[in-house]
């Protein structure tokens, strides 16, 4: 018996997912064609790394208006960034390769309102959820000596950025890139019922509105 036995019989493709299939070629790609052969047979270029949450909220390209091929998106329950040498070795690879293959010139990390891996960090870890629990302890830095509330949750969240960036500026590559000026990294908080993003201010340590 073959490994390809013992799995089980493929699922029917829903509809609602189908049909939205075959509109993204329909009405997306037919439109974008020539940007997508291009991306092929030029390769990808993109001149960003987007460090953001799993969220279905959450949607990188829409937030940024990149087209195809212009943002490369790292997707991470809370948008949390491990140190460097940790043994998240998938995480670490993204911001490598971004970084040392495809010489990206800004790395973004997003956090946003309502995280509920931010507010998990208040709450007992979830049975059974072995691999979440562990991934959690990697932003225990950001939780608070605080009681849960909807304001600590977005401080929380907050922190986590900032320490995203300073753990970035620990991975070799970043540090070198940033302080020889070939490499920028920034912070933003998106504030989802409202669609307004908040940016970091490195010089004062606060997010303030974009302008």
């Amino acid at each position: 018996m073959t490994d390809r036995d013992r799995l089980p019989p493929p699922p029917v493709l829903r509809h609602e997912i189908a049909r939205r299939i075959a509109r993204f070629r329909r009405e997306h790609y037919s439109r974008l064609e020539r940007t997508y052969r291009d991306l092929v047979e030029k390769g990808q270029h993109p001149r960003a790394l987007f460090i953001g949450c799993s969220d279905s909220r959450v949607i990188p390209n829409l937030l940024t208006g990149a087209d195809p091929g212009e943002l490369f998106v790292l997707r991470t329950i809370g948008a949390i960034v491990p140190p460097h040498g940790s043994d998240q070795h998938a995480t670490g690879a993204a911001i490598e390769y971004a970084v040392l293959a495809l010489g990206v010139h800004h790395i973004v990390v997003c956090a946003h309102s309502h995280c509920g891996a931010m507010r998990a960090l208040y709450q007992p870890p979830i049975a059974g959820a072995h691999h979440l629990n562990l991934w959690l302890e990697q932003a225990r830095e950001a939780a608070l000596d605080a009681s849960e509330s909807d304001e600590v949750v977005v401080e929380t969240a907050q922190r986590s950025v900032v320490i995203g960036i300073e753990r970035l500026l620990g991975y070799p590559e970043v540090a070198e890139r940033v302080a020889d000026g070939r490499l920028a990294l920034h912070g933003l908080y998106y504030i989802i019922e409202e669609g307004e993003i908040l940016v970091l201010d490195f010089s004062r340590g606060e997010f303030s509105p974009l302008r």
